[in-house]
């Protein structure tokens, strides 16, 4: 996945608490598994009541890849759609007073930095993404900066932090950390059960 380093973009606020994973992703749409185009389904049935008008869809917020969420967001079950779908929308931040803990570690495995900060100041994002300021999240100092203002920090999981920053799945770490281990493994395989590989017994 893209490594997360520096993101400037616009921000979108939808302050609503408790917005679950449903209605992230209708679970209708859950057949279609493959990412290419799951944004369309992105808030489907709120976008669809709003007849064009719900936030995402107004034209000072197109663009935006900032996302300012109320309380709990993506609570409920723990489809990685939720995810898929906000990244097919745009989004690459997430910032919100707390996280349903799936959708959380769902984020950091496609590349979507989520953040934790107190209500006072998700509040006065908010505010800011609803007057347009500028945002720029900086992961590698830790800071967002919401217009001409001073840059404030977060806090984030070192290790998470890293899969970010480098662009790592967990996969990725498993090799770094463990690929030496495991091509050796491989290669005494092979020469102790060369029939699982297809090579030919010696007479």
């Amino acid at each position: 996945m893209d490594p997360f380093t520096t993101l400037a973009s616009r921000a979108v606020a939808l302050m609503d608490d408790d917005i679950d994973t449903d209605i992230i992703y209708p679970a209708r749409f859950l057949l279609l598994m493959d990412k290419t185009g799951l944004g369309d389904c992105f808030f489907a049935d709120r976008r669809t009541a709003a007849h064009g008008q719900f936030v995402f869809d107004r034209p000072e917020h197109q663009g935006a890849g900032v996302l300012i969420a109320g309380d709990n967001f993506g609570c409920g079950s723990s489809r990685e759609h939720a995810v898929w779908a906000l990244v097919g929308a745009g989004f690459r931040c997430v910032i919100s007073t707390s996280f349903g803990e799936i959708f959380y570690g769902n984020c950091f495995k496609n590349g979507v930095l989520p953040i934790v900060l107190p209500l006072e100041r998700v509040a006065a994002l908010a505010k800011a993404a609803e007057a347009g300021a500028p945002f720029t999240i900086d992961l590698i100092a830790q800071t967002i900066n919401a217009g001409d203002g001073q840059p404030e920090p977060f806090e984030i999981e070192a290790s998470r932090r890293a899969m970010l920053l480098n662009g790592w799945d967990e996969i990725d770490l498993v090799l770094k950390d463990d690929g030496p281990a495991i091509d050796a493994f491989e290669a005494a395989h092979r020469e102790t059960s060369p029939w699982l590989f297809g090579a030919a017994l010696e007479p």
